[in-house]
């Protein structure tokens, strides 16, 4: 889990900070500059490190060792051990037997294991006041005089506390870094060395190895000197502190060998092609490292304008201030359609042959997808503005991952494959972030048990999914419980590995890409009414795919129009596919004016522009049939029937509470909050249109709900500040830029202290 900065001052009573290296003195010095500790007392071996911490106002007062202070500690106090990783042990040995259990201990050790296992060796268990601990920031320069307040602003510390670590001095460890500025996360020991040796630990050594080498060559004058900037970037790290280095290398030599005898494989396989000339294993090696870090770019780099460049270790919350007012007037185009975006991924993969997609979304969810089928030997190229060609392995030529495969925010993404694994010979592990693993997932689980498959959900429902390869699948006639397109194509997916037909029936109309897409790669599927079936065993062949620009994110744009008087907008190229047209459909009878042209249809899926203007709007009641076609839309027309006269009334929308958030009640809270009187309901919710007014609204981390009252202060009397909108980036990264296009005025702030 994650936790947002915040300064709160006096977080400690006494600072002790043993070890005045870079970490320590930075820490030292951060605490006195924000005052959240009454005191900051510096303990070194070496005398001339204290007189340059007392003259340079880094600590308040010096000590030689921890003896001489340990009497004064207790309740709210705090030790940190700064010294390095294999120093740690012997402080940590004095530390435990003098200081009293009311005070906490924590570390800097790059390395957990052996911090643990050092506990548990020198006590028989681990003390109940240590909290495991390693910040992710760090200098070329070291020492004392080193010393930077703000080396750990919005970089991440990562806490590793076990079941013995109490929770109160948990929560002081915790407070303590993030009033440095620090985004604190928790992780378990193993993960935290893991991730550490493969992302930082190995970049080290390979930069040590590279520098060493070249050193030894007769020639490394002229090589240093003609070196260009790649080089120098990478090798930089080399300059770092040679002992920290030795220590790391010896106290997390499991993880760090294990990444290493993976990292020696490869490079052997690209000695021999290069030795050979095998051009196509170094284009296709070549290929999929630019991709995934392409790909891993868009993932950690936030696009947001004025917000700065950031990743999980250096993230930052931002909000959105909109201004009230606009014009709510222009010409523009969506990104392309999520949920073909998705599919075109997950079929391309498995056709035979090269499918080429064009105005593919490259929003966080469907960059999820394209990387979980990269994990599983799948290669792709791109996303390049919208590109992307997948090199199609079909139907049983997926490999075993090598790490779980981690979806983000993306419920589409796994509800899908959670299907298509089933039919797999492999083990899988499908995972999310914190709000994808708290939304249900036995209604996909349920039918694939049905068939055969073997899958296991948490107690309650919820991810990791951990699905069983090697299963028969038999074919199943599915009366679906709920109108859901994800259960629907989920169940036909994992059809595509049963003996037999397959078959969904569903109580309404839901959005049926998942069949035209199937259809556009050649796999015969039958629909008759809320019925479609498909029979296993058939083939995929590779097509091409031009991905219309995405309904659900020009929904925002159509409330726009239709709030703002004199507005005039036109959305081209957007998918009208007859099951995604809910939104259309309710704002006309509301309205609204709307009109379609240039009708065209794209590998399957009509496609039209559309063009929306304001008239006023009217509460009415919204037909329980448009539900499902209009169910990604809800959020922002909400936004609608809080412009509109009258009551608006939904009802039948008990599938908007599993959403990334519950949608109903997340939005009844903001209209609340601006002055609309919303009433949730069991299955709906009840709006009275009157006029929205200023403050502050939550998103609950949902990028529908950040969007929607984004587009609410077009009407509002003041400023409206949306928090917590980085999830936006999940759908429309584009978002802020086409809204100020169309006169939205958005200001982007960091999330304010909680």
């Amino acid at each position: 889990m994650s936790k947002k900065a915040s300064a709160s001052p006096k977080v400690v009573n006494r600072l002790v900070v043993i070890g005045l290296g870079l970490i320590g003195s930075s820490l030292a010095v951060a605490a006195r500059q924000r005052g959240f500790a009454n005191q900051v007392i510096g303990i070194s071996r070496r005398q001339s490190t204290l007189e340059i911490a007392l003259k340079n106002g880094i600590v308040d007062r010096c000590a030689e060792s921890l003896g001489q202070i340990a009497a004064e500690l207790g309740e709210g106090d705090i030790v940190v051990i700064a010294v390095p990783t294999l120093s740690v042990p012997s402080v940590l040995e004095e530390s435990v037997s003098q200081l009293s259990p009311n005070v906490t201990i924590t570390d800097v050790a790059s390395v957990k294991d052996s911090v643990v296992k050092a506990a548990q060796s020198l006590f028989g268990e681990m003390p109940p006041q240590l909290v495991p601990g390693h910040p992710i920031a760090g200098s070329e320069k070291s020492g004392v005089t080193a010393a930077n307040g703000d080396l750990f602003t919005n970089h991440r510390v990562i806490l590793t506390p076990v079941e013995a670590t109490a929770v109160g001095h948990l929560k002081r460890a915790t407070d303590l870094w993030e009033a440095t500025g620090a985004l604190v996360s928790i992780m378990s020991v193993l993960e935290h060395d893991q991730i550490l040796a493969a992302t930082s630990h190995l970049p080290h050594f390979l930069a040590y190895s590279l520098v060493d080498t070249l050193a030894g060559m007769s020639d490394k004058t002229d090589i240093f000197r003609y070196a260009a900037g790649g080089f120098r970037d990478f090798t930089r790290i080399a300059a770092s502190d040679p002992v920290m280095w030795r220590d790391i290398a010896l106290a997390n030599k499991d993880s760090i060998i294990e990444v290493m005898d993976r990292i020696m494989e490869n490079f052997k396989a690209m000695r021999c092609a290069i030795e050979s000339g095998d051009r196509q294993y170094l284009m296709d090696l070549f290929t999929r490292a630019r991709d995934a870090r392409n790909h891993f770019g868009k993932i950690l780099e936030s696009k947001t304008p004025d917000t700065g460049i950031h990743s999980p270790m250096t993230e930052k919350v931002i909000d959105y201030i909109v201004s009230p007012g606009g014009s709510a007037c222009g010409d523009i185009r969506v990104p392309g359609d999520k949920s073909m975006s998705h599919r075109s991924i997950m079929l391309g993969s498995l056709a035979e042959g090269m499918t080429e997609v064009t105005g593919f979304l490259e929003g966080e969810d469907s960059l999820a997808t394209l990387q979980a089928f990269r994990d599983m030997g799948v290669d792709i190229e791109g996303p390049n503005e919208g590109r992307v060609v997948i090199h199609g392995v079909g139907l049983h030529g997926l490999q075993t991952p090598s790490k779980p495969l981690y979806l983000g925010n993306s419920g589409t993404s796994m509800r899908l494959l959670s299907g298509l694994m089933a039919g797999q010979t492999f083990d899988v592990e499908l995972r999310g972030d914190a709000s994808l693993s708290g939304r249900p997932m036995g209604r996909v689980a349920t039918p694939l048990r049905e068939m055969g498959a073997v899958i296991e959900t948490d107690a309650d429902g919820t991810p990791p999914l951990r699905i069983k390869g090697g299963q028969k699948l038999s074919s199943i006639n599915y009366l679906m419980p709920m109108a859901s397109a994800q259960v629907k194509s989920c169940v036909l997916l994992a059809g595509l590995y049963a003996e037999g037909e397959t078959s969904t029936v569903e109580p309404a109309p839901t959005r049926d890409h998942t069949e035209r897409m199937l259809r556009g790669f050649g796999y015969q599927v039958n629909s008759d009414g809320s019925k479609a079936s498909l029979s296993g065993g058939g083939s995929l062949m590779a097509t091409r795919i031009d991905v219309p620009a995405d309904i659900s994110s020009a929904a925002f744009f159509m409330v726009a129009a239709a709030i703002v008087p004199g507005s005039d907008i036109t959305l081209r190229h957007v998918g009208v596919n007859p099951t995604r047209i809910g939104v259309i459909n309710i704002l006309r009878q509301m309205g609204t004016h709307i009109e379609l042209s240039n009708h065209i249809e794209v590998g399957g899926e009509p496609v039209a522009d559309i063009r929306v203007r304001y008239a006023p709007l009217k509460g009415i009641v919204i037909p329980e049939d448009q539900v499902p076609l209009a169910i990604d839309e809800f959020p922002v027309l909400f936004v609608a029937a809080a412009c509109a006269q009258g009551t608006t009334l939904l009802t039948g929308a008990e599938e908007l509470r599993v959403k990334e958030s519950d949608r109903i009640q997340s939005m009844a809270d903001g209209l609340v909050t601006l002055g609309i009187d919303a009433q949730a309901t069991v299955d709906g919710i009840r709006i009275q249109g009157g006029q929205l007014g200023s403050g502050e609204v939550a998103s609950f981390d949902d990028h529908r709900i950040a969007m929607a009252f984004t587009i609410a202060a077009l009407r509002a009397n003041g400023k409206i500040r949306v928090k917590e909108t980085n999830n936006v980036a999940t759908s429309f990264p584009d978002f802020i830029s086409l809204a100020q296009q169309i006169g939205i005025g958005i200001e982007i702030a960091a999330a304010e202290a909680q």
